[in-house]
């Protein structure tokens, strides 16, 4: 008898061993996203090789942020310089952009930190080139500073020279 009792214990041993498999299964998928799952897998195989897939997915994506976060540091430590990581371009400052549409005059202005310039004489050549400054603001983001300023025409009547303006800002800057 006690050779059938130790073939029991083994068995329910075996037994709870696969159930707590099933479950450590179960919660593994549950933590993969659903959208890299389809909805053809069945199969616990099946799951733990997307499992396996989706961890080294995140992996390769860690790597290659950490790479980015790396050369992001060197750039702002060298230039004044941004290379983003999607397109591999790069973008020299500062970014001078106008945006004219009807009575209204949008400025956006996209420095380095190292960059600095004096917001009077950008709202001077705003003024001369028949706009009032209606609302200024700034933003500080990573290794660049983002100006955005908002102007109406004085007059309607005489309106605004957009490009006069964006000329000026262009030399302001350089």
């Amino acid at each position: 008898m006690k050779g059938g009792e130790g073939k029991m214990d083994r068995k329910t041993v075996e037994k709870l061993r696969r159930m707590q498999m099933k479950a450590l299964c179960l919660k593994l998928a549950n933590l993969i996203p659903q959208d890299y799952l389809s909805k053809e897998i069945t199969s616990q195989q099946d799951h733990l090789d997307r499992a396996a897939a989706y961890i080294h997915n995140l992996t390769e994506r860690i790597q290659k942020l950490k790479q980015r976060k790396e050369l992001g540091i060197c750039n702002y430590m060298e230039s004044d310089t941004e290379i983003e990581d999607s397109t591999k371009l790069e973008f020299k400052f500062p970014v001078v952009e106008v945006r004219h549409q009807d009575q209204n005059l949008e400025v956006l202005l996209i420095t380095g930190l190292k960059k600095r310039f004096a917001l009077h004489e950008v709202i001077g050549i705003l003024e001369e080139g028949g706009a009032d400054v209606v609302n200024a603001s700034f933003s500080i983001v990573g290794n660049k500073i983002i100006h955005t300023i908002h102007c109406q025409a004085i007059s309607s009547r005489i309106g605004l020279e957009a490009s006069r303006v964006s000329e000026r800002l262009q030399q302001l800057m350089r």
